[in-house]
């Protein structure tokens, strides 16, 4: 009997080692978020046939965030990369006539404008810009790109300091500061520039700025119809660095760059959009009674900023990335309810109908706020799906009965690591 105990116990010397490294390796570790990935900014085509989506990992030798962008059929089939490497492409944005995607990507350095043929995959360099353009957007004939990008201000110091001696090392000259808002967390002092609207032919060229001044023009802007109007929100009150959510919906004529109002009240007026038909404006806002914090109301006003009214008074959650119907009838949005984010979609009268939940989050920090969706002309959206212990996957629905999973991008990583429970 001595024998058989001997052997069993070398056995459990000798195999301990591969037991315990096999279960270490179940384990979720902190090298795993280099593994991680999450999916971002679904766009849906205008048929709503196909999807295409930003999917973001991690460059373990650079530290570094990065994103490509893929593409992936409506029904899950044929899901494939548009473009591959270590850099950061983002934001696409399909043509209106499905034939096309625009995009933004740093792959030569820096960020610029890029343009992708879906039929052949040709693709076109855009623009050449030393500033980092953003929130792009296609006119509705698919001619023209409107965009935001930050433009140089003009600060003049009260004190003319002179100027080193060639080959002097002297230290850093004194930052002069003229803004209220200068620093931020995370990015230390801000660039004193302001942010600006711009438009560039689909085919390239040099842009023109349709905005000035020492003011910051929103990114949220939408399209006329007609595509001779952009309508976005902006503070251009003077002092209005003082009141900072003191905002209008303003009209821009693109023609002329004639610049009119379209609301007039002490509170922020932001997320304007236009109904396709061009008879009515949807944007989101409050009356500011200078509270710690208030709920942002749904609003539809006339297309010439009269009769602006309240639609979801009854509604006591802040209703966000508001979008119309093909049919002008209602409105698409997104809201937190109890740490869940639901799309749902709003009447004309503010009544409120919810589609789906588990609208996953942008990022690894917070996989369980934030989200985002498009919609196409059917009613079909493409929106991203996750829950607070898996990172966002793409998803497409038309309610909550047909939700449909087009992704798993961390399921190689799952399969064989333990999450805490």
């Amino acid at each position: 009997m001595i024998k058989p105990i001997h052997d069993l116990l070398l056995l459990i010397v000798v195999f301990l080692p591969l037991i315990t490294g096999t279960a270490q390796t179940e384990k979720l570790e902190l090298t795993d978020i280099f593994d991680l990935e999450f999916v971002s900014d679904p766009q849906i085509s205008p048929d709503g046939a196909q999807v295409a989506y930003v999917r973001n990992f991690k460059d373990i030798m650079a530290d570094a965030n990065r994103s490509n962008i893929w593409i992936v059929n409506a029904d899950g089939t044929h899901n494939r990369p548009l473009t591959t490497g270590n850099r950061n492409d983002r934001s696409p944005r399909w043509s209106p006539d499905g034939t096309r995607l625009l995009y933004l990507s740093n792959q030569e350095g820096g960020t610029q404008l890029y343009l992708r043929w879906l039929e052949d995959g040709s693709e076109q360099k855009l623009s050449n810009f030393t500033r980092s353009p953003g929130n792009i957007q296609w006119s509705p004939d698919s001619k023209w790109i409107a965009f935001s990008m930050s433009v140089d201000g003009t600060p003049s110091s009260l004190v003319k300091l002179p100027q080193p001696p060639k080959g002097a090392k002297w230290t850093d000259p004194p930052k002069y500061i003229d803004q209220l808002n200068y620093r931020s967390d995370g990015a230390g002092y801000l660039p004193a520039a302001y942010t600006h609207l711009f438009v560039l032919s689909a085919d390239g060229g040099h842009p023109r700025q349709l905005t000035s001044g020492d003011f910051n023009h929103s990114a949220s802007f939408d399209w006329t119809p007609d595509g001779k109007y952009l309508i976005f929100s902006a503070n251009r009150h003077p002092g209005g660095e003082y009141e900072p959510r003191n905002t209008e919906v303003y009209e821009l004529e693109i023609a002329s760059g004639a610049l009119r109002a379209l609301t007039d009240r002490v509170g922020p007026d932001s997320s304007p959009r236009v109904s396709p038909d061009g008879k009515q404006i949807a944007y989101t806002g409050f009356d500011d009674r200078y509270q710690g914090f208030q709920t942002a109301g749904v609003y539809l006003m006339d297309r010439n900023g009269s009769n602006p009214r309240l639609i979801n008074s009854n509604m006591d959650r802040e209703a966000e990335n508001i979008q119309w119907s093909a049919d002008g009838k209602s409105l698409y949005c997104q809201y937190d309810d109890q740490g869940d984010t639901k799309i749902a979609r709003m009447d004309l009268n503010g009544r409120v109908t919810d589609l789906t939940n588990n609208v996953g989050g942008l990022s690894l920090g917070r996989p369980y706020s934030g989200g985002d969706f498009t919609v196409a002309k059917n009613g079909r959206f493409a929106y991203t799906l996750g829950t607070t212990q898996y990172p966002a996957d793409l998803a497409v629905a038309t309610g909550a009965r047909d939700v449909k999973r087009l992704t798993e991008v961390n399921a190689d990583l799952f399969s064989h690591k333990k999450l805490g429970t």
